[in-house]
């Protein structure tokens, strides 16, 4: 497509020490990041963790209240949102309802004034790519959710943005439309160039989608990574528990080095240790999906709830202790089975305390 090459011309985005304040609450704090060109970079945590804000200064909705935004040698948080020449894509997608999917992908080349011929030449490329040509006489309320997407996504690459950047774009949508998205979200960042800066709350979209993950917490970037290092190997045990760790238990670790030994359930387990390995009080996290019965597992439980997921059963269990426990079970097991669970030692990450 002729868009993919007319990209603005940058090597780099910069986020130094970038910060944001509303009174005494901080909702960014000391955010630094480089973003390479073409890279998809989603922005990762629960509500109120700082992503959105990131996302509104970046886009001169929100100013900053300390740090800088760079793309190459031009500082451009000082600019107007509209100097900065940044497609947005919003939750609510934002679409004029009294205007046609190809008036509204044209809004932004109309009001940059551009040339009539050389708008409608753009708008057919953004239709073409997002896939609605044949929609595009139709207004949005005779779209449905995922054309309206479409447009909105159109509407955005239309100005051939160095930057393209999302707000949970998908939230609104069901769980069929989302994942059919995803495959078109990540096709469209290919085919125009641009980088995107993706918001999201949901850690399976993030993963699908993003060439690196950022988590983050408070205002804070907790971990950096390609999805592959966030999903084996997260630095911290909170963002081992946003990353589908979801075992996430108190305990105490004995042992040093590489070598170390934790109380899960009343049983002693192998663990690997996270950061700096010490004796004394620790948290273990392990994914339900490595948590799996075995005749002679370690681990004994009573199964509290069994959910049938088409190939194997989501479960939780209690421990003598007391202990809670999620694991996935290919055999069938139901509510009030004893079951011995096994984990791989590899797979239980030991963090200190200190650090949750």
């Amino acid at each position: 497509m002729p868009m993919a090459s007319a990209t603005r011309d940058y090597r780099e985005l910069r986020l130094e020490h970038m910060s944001r304040s509303f009174g005494s609450v901080n909702a960014l704090r000391d955010v630094t990041l480089d973003v390479r060109r073409g890279e998809f970079i989603a922005l990762l945590g629960p509500s109120g963790c700082g992503k959105s804000t990131a996302l509104n200064c970046l886009a001169g909705l929100l100013t900053l209240t300390g740090g800088s935004i760079w793309l190459d040698e031009t500082r451009i948080d000082r600019l107007k949102p509209e100097e900065r020449g940044f497609g947005m894509v919003f939750q609510n997608y934002a679409l004029f309802p009294h205007m046609s999917a190809r008036k509204n992908v044209a809004f932004g080349l109309t009001m940059q004034g551009r040339d009539r011929a050389e708008s409608e030449r753009k708008v057919d490329e953004a239709l073409a790519i997002v896939r609605l040509g044949e929609q595009a006489e139709k207004l949005p309320g005779q779209l449905s959710g995922g054309q309206q997407q479409r447009v909105a996504i159109a509407r955005a690459i239309v100005i051939e943005p160095p930057l393209v950047l999302m707000d949970e774009p998908l939230s609104n949508l069901d769980a069929k439309l989302r994942l059919e998205m995803r495959a078109e979200i990540r096709r469209i960042h290919e085919v125009i160039g641009s980088t995107t800066i993706y918001v999201t709350h949901d850690q399976e979209e993030a993963l699908s989608l993003a060439d690196r993950i950022v988590v983050m917490r408070d205002g804070e970037v907790r971990q950096v990574g390609t999805p592959e290092q966030l999903y084996a190997s997260p630095a911290h045990a909170d963002v081992a528990d946003f990353m589908g760790y979801r075992n996430i238990v108190r305990t105490r670790a004995q042992g040093n080095g590489n070598s170390f030994r934790v109380l899960i359930g009343g049983a002693s387990i192998g663990g690997t240790p996270i950061g700096a390995g010490a004796e004394g009080p620790a948290v273990a996290a392990i994914r339900p999906d490595d948590l799996v019965p075995a005749a002679d597992g370690p681990i004994a439980v009573t199964v509290e709830s069994a959910q049938y997921h088409g190939s194997e059963f989501y479960c939780s269990g209690r421990a003598a202790d007391g202990t809670d426990l999620y694991f996935q079970s290919e055999p069938r097991v139901a509510k009030g089975d004893s079951v011995r669970l096994s984990v791989d030692p590899g797979r239980v990450l030991v963090y200190p305390d200190a650090d949750q």
